[in-house]
C-alpha cells in the first residue's frame, strides 16, 4: 500500500530543494503504481527490462520510465525506445551498444554513467581507471544518438554515515569536475544518488535526483 502522507511530505521537501523523485516500483503491481500516479508522481524506476515492458502498456502514456538496474547488452534493443533515462551505463561496450541501437532506430537515448563508489565489489560502475579509459578511447566523440545526462552512484550498504557521506561527496566532486572539463553543455545536469535509506544524506551532498521505493510502497514482494 502506498504511503500517501509520506509521499506528499516528500514531494514538498524535494520541490523546495529542486530534487527530482524516481519512485522505484520494482516488484510492485500496476495498481500500486497507478495509486502513486494519481497522487501526481510521473517518474518511475524499474530494475528489470521485462518489468517495464510488462507494465508500461497498462499505465498512462505520460509516465517517464527510468531503467535503474543492470542492463545487459543483449537487452538494449528491447528497451531503449521505452525509457526516458537509463541510469546504469557502466561500461564502454554497453554505451557503444546503446549508441548503435539508437542510431538504427533514429532516436536519441538519454543515459547516466554509473560510477562505482561503494566498498562492495558486487556493485557495478566505472572505476576511475575505466572512466579515464572511456575519455581516452574516443567513444564519446562518436556519439550522435546518445546523450550523457550525468552520473549515478550507489553508496556502500553500511551504518557508517561518514563512509556514505564521503562516497556521495566524492561523486559530487567528480560530477562537478566532469561538467567543467568534459561536459559543459546544459544537458549534463543529473546527479542520481540516494535511496530510501540514505536519500537525505545524498541531497546534503548534492544529489538532484533520488531513487526511493520502500518508503513509498512498503517492503518489496
Amino acid at each position: 500500500m502506498v504511503n500517501k502522507s509520506f509521499y506528499n511530505n516528500l514531494v514538498n521537501e524535494l520541490t523546495n530543494k529542486v530534487v527530482r523523485l524516481v519512485a522505484v516500483s520494482k516488484t510492485k503491481s500496476v495498481e500500486e503504481i497507478k495509486e502513486l500516479y494519481d497522487l501526481g508522481q510521473r517518474i518511475f524506476g524499474e530494475n528489470k527490462v521485462q518489468e517495464i515492458l510488462a507494465k508500461k502498456p497498462l499505465l498512462p502514456d505520460d509516465i517517464e520510465w527510468h531503467l535503474i538496474g543492470t542492463l545487459q547488452t543483449n537487452k538494449v534493443k528491447q528497451i531503449i525506445s521505452h525509457v526516458s533515462l537509463i541510469h546504469s551505463v557502466s561500461s564502454i561496450s554497453l554505451l557503444q551498444e546503446i549508441e548503435k541501437r539508437s542510431e538504427s532506430l533514429g532516436i536519441t537515448s538519454n543515459i547516466l554513467l554509473q560510477i562505482h563508489i561503494a566498498q562492495e565489489e558486487t556493485k557495478h560502475g566505472f572505476t576511475h581507471a575505466e572512466l579515464a579509459n572511456l575519455f581516452e578511447s574516443g567513444t564519446l566523440q562518436k556519439l550522435t544518438n546518445t546523450k550523457i545526462r550525468g552520473l549515478m552512484g550507489m553508496a556502500s550498504f553500511t551504518d557508517d554515515v561518514e563512509i556514505v557521506k564521503n562516497e556521495f561527496s566524492g561523486l559530487k566532486h567528480l560530477f562537478d569536475t566532469l561538467k567543467a572539463t568534459h561536459f559543459p553543455q546544459a544537458e549534463f545536469n543529473v546527479l542520481s544518488m540516494g535511496m530510501s535509506g540514505d536519500y537525505q544524506l545524498a541531497i546534503e551532498c548534492g544529489a538532484n535526483m533520488v531513487r526511493i521505493g520502500s518508503l513509498l510502497f512498503g517492503a518489496r514482494n
